[in-house]
């Protein structure tokens, strides 16, 4: 408790004015001429100047201070300065109430209002109280002996609460600091004691909310440093790879990701905190610069591949009343190759330019079948004198006189040609039919020359006569071996002319074939 809350509480009498209070016992100790003349003449008491601290209030003669009067102003907080906010929602502890006959055994009161506090058998002057009895001064210091250990229960309750420690230590040393005044009747080493423990207890506190802080500055860190990571992955991505409607938006995402750690989050210190923003506004600086430089390649690209294919729908579109239906169907297969292989402008540009191109083409494609089905039309009753002639012709098959089925084929054939076109649809299958029936008669055809060719027919001959010679040999070879006795020659002798024998018998079938 400061000097000037000591001389608000001092109590004032009806005669003096609400703006007079008695001055302090240090000002009557060091400058007695000053504190009596703070009161009226008239109603200043006699004072002894060797006394420390004298309380001086100003009672009407023969009138003690009311208990109203000296109980502490209202709004008053115990502990700290006047209107200080606690650190923390706690109950207020029940208030202190020393019995006067359990203070009395800390303190010596003399008839004249002097009071002295006795701490291991050494007396402290604490004040006086004049012009009232002795239980009236003692009680006066008491209840400032009340009032600090009250403070210091309720600093005591807020460190078992564990409120924020911020003003803690402040109150602990204002609190120490009245109670080594000593300038209250109790147990002033119990209150030192107490203090002592506090001390301890909220050192430990300091330490907690510490620990906790630099926790959550680590990981309020860890994320602001991880948004920065992130930002500079997307903005290294190679531009041409890049999905940029999905990176823009999270980019975006840790933009107020950011803006909301910065707001909410733990201060990480101003070095900290400007190399993290450096790092994050680069990021997204480079991010944009490359989305920016991509989009106009883009707007680039467009341009020129629109141009490419509005060349090629204005071709597509000079061919589409062409009647030259061959040569012009092959040149919009070459279109459609360029078009396939022309790179792609704008999803809706493209989408129009397709629709233009493909109309081009329906265009001719469509003059063209009708023309092929008014043909088709015309090309029916050929197809009819067709079947029969493919009917008449896979008769012929399987061949058995060759010159009769060759000449039945000729005659066959004069007709096919006579009969004209037929349906484009029947083409291929009634093509594929006559085909089958003359490829069988040119391989029977083939056949019968490989039989009666005369130089095949000679080079079989030859053959004979060199392998029967050949086998005459061996045939006498073996007749050795067997007479001598040679096994091993018997079982060469045996294999080789086996050998050609079989040749022999295909020779002789292959003669056999070409007679």
């Amino acid at each position: 408790m400061t000097q000037s809350q000591q001389s608000d509480e001092t109590p004032r009498t009806d005669e003096t004015s609400g703006d007079e209070e008695t001055t302090t016992g240090h000002e009557q100790a060091g400058e007695p001429e000053q504190a009596e003349s703070a009161a009226p003449e008239a109603e200043a008491p006699e004072a002894e100047p060797a006394v420390a601290e004298a309380v001086r209030p100003t009672p009407s003669p023969g009138t003690a201070p009311s208990p109203a009067a000296m109980a502490p102003r209202p709004g008053a907080k115990p502990g700290g300065k006047p209107g200080a906010k606690p650190g923390a929602a706690v109950a207020a502890p029940p208030a202190h109430n020393t019995p006067l006959s359990e203070a009395a055994k800390f303190a010596r009161v003399e008839d004249d209002g002097h009071v002295f506090l006795i701490v291991n058998g050494e007396e402290h002057a604490v004040g006086q109280y004049p012009d009232a009895s002795k239980e009236e001064a003692l009680a006066y210091f008491v209840r400032k002996y009340d009032d600090v250990a009250s403070q210091i229960a309720l600093l005591e309750q807020r460190v078992h609460a564990k409120a924020p420690s911020a003003d803690m230590q402040k109150t602990a040393g204002h609190l120490r600091e009245q109670v080594a005044e000593k300038k209250i009747v109790g147990d002033v080493l119990a209150l030192e004691a107490r203090l002592d423990a506090l001390n301890t207890q909220i050192a430990e506190l300091v330490a907690a909310e510490k620990a906790e802080q630099d926790a959550l500055k680590s990981a309020d860190l860890a994320a602001r440093e991880a948004i920065v990571a992130e930002a500079e992955e997307i903005a290294g991505r190679d531009p041409s790879t890049v999905q940029w409607k999905a990176s823009s938006t999270r980019m975006n995402e840790l933009f107020e990701t950011w803006k909301a750690a910065q707001k909410n989050g733990i201060r990480l210190g101003r070095g900290t905190e400007d190399g993290l923003w450096k790092r994050f506004r680069a990021a997204r600086t480079i991010f944009d610069r490359h989305r920016r430089a991509y989009f106009s390649q883009l707007d680039t690209d467009n341009a020129s591949a629109k141009q490419a294919k509005e060349s090629l729908i204005q071709q597509a579109e000079a061919l589409s009343t062409s009647t030259d239906w061959g040569h012009t169907a092959g040149e919009y297969r070459r279109l459609m190759d360029e078009w396939k292989a022309s790179k792609r402008a704008s999803r809706k540009d493209d989408d129009a330019l397709w629709a233009r191109f493909r109309a081009a083409q329906d265009k001719f494609f469509t003059a063209r079948k009708a023309t092929n089905e008014a043909i088709d039309e015309e090309y029916g009753a050929n197809l009819v004198v067709k079947e029969a002639l493919l009917v008449e012709a896979r008769q012929l098959l399987p061949i058995k006189n060759l010159a009769a089925a060759k000449k039945s084929l000729q005659s066959i054939r004069d007709r096919w040609e006579e009969a004209g076109k037929v349906p484009r649809a029947d083409m291929g299958r009634i093509e594929a039919g006559i085909r089958e029936v003359e490829d069988a008669v040119k391989a029977a055809d083939d056949a019968h020359w490989e039989r009666t060719n005369p130089e095949t027919q000679a080079r079989t001959n030859s053959a004979l006569s060199q392998l029967e010679a050949t086998i005459a040999a061996l045939q006498e070879d073996l007749n050795a071996a067997e007479k001598a006795g040679d096994a091993k020659r018997i079982a060469a002798a045996k294999e080789a002319l086996s050998a050609r024998q079989q040749w022999m018998d295909m020779l002789q079938k292959s003669a056999r074939d070409f007679s």
